[in-house]
């Protein structure tokens, strides 16, 4: 195990992408618009746990639910169409009445710590040392904990009007993922599909 600077920086870029929390903005905000509050040290702590549980027990552990990763990620993209279908149609069908109700489902899982991303860290290690990917997690996680902290920052700057555009075009880019991510796991293939 050793570090190298090349496989952190490609591992990072590799998990940032995947991860895509500032594509997740409007999702969080809508979130907390609904539930009060998003912990962002709850949120980031659990996503990091579930991330570092996968890196090194992953496949076992779903083993032994006799689950395999892609039924993990089909699973993953029922959660993410309901909240696409919560988002572009205004109602609620995930609920956040305890406090910090979102933080953990949906905002740590699947929205940070989501079926893609958990899948993409396992396939790092076919790749890269696992010094340099847990740099680059950890890395990405200090990211993720600051732009949840900074969300109120954002409401400011969009304003209602704002997020609630955000809101709707998230929701059909969110439906689109979930679309993908059930197709590509259940080897469905779309007629004219390239």
């Amino acid at each position: 195990m050793e570090f190298n600077l090349l496989e952190t920086v490609a591992a990072f870029m590799v998990l940032f992408a995947v991860i895509d929390i500032f594509g997740s903005v409007p999702i969080i905000l809508d979130i907390k618009l609904k539930s009060g509050e998003v912990g962002a040290i709850k949120a980031t702590l659990v996503a990091f746990i579930i991330f570092i549980l996968f890196f090194f027990i992953g496949e076992p552990l779903l083993g032994i639910f006799g689950v395999d990763i892609k039924s993990f990620a089909i699973a993953g993209s029922f959660v993410i169409l309901l909240l696409g279908f919560e988002m572009v149609m205004g109602i609620e069908l995930f609920k956040h009445d305890a406090p910090g109700g979102g933080t953990i489902v949906p905002i740590a899982f699947p929205l940070i710590a989501g079926a893609g991303s958990i899948t993409t860290l396992l396939s790092l290690k076919a790749e890269y040392e696992a010094t340099n990917i847990l740099i680059a997690l950890t890395l990405n996680m200090v990211i993720v904990f600051i732009v949840l902290r900074l969300t109120t920052t954002f409401e400011k700057l969009l304003g209602p009007a704002g997020i609630h555009i955000l809101r709707k075009f998230f929701g059909i880019i969110l439906l689109a993922i979930a679309v993908k991510l059930f197709i590509t796991n259940t080897g469905i293939v779309l007629p004219n599909a390239k």
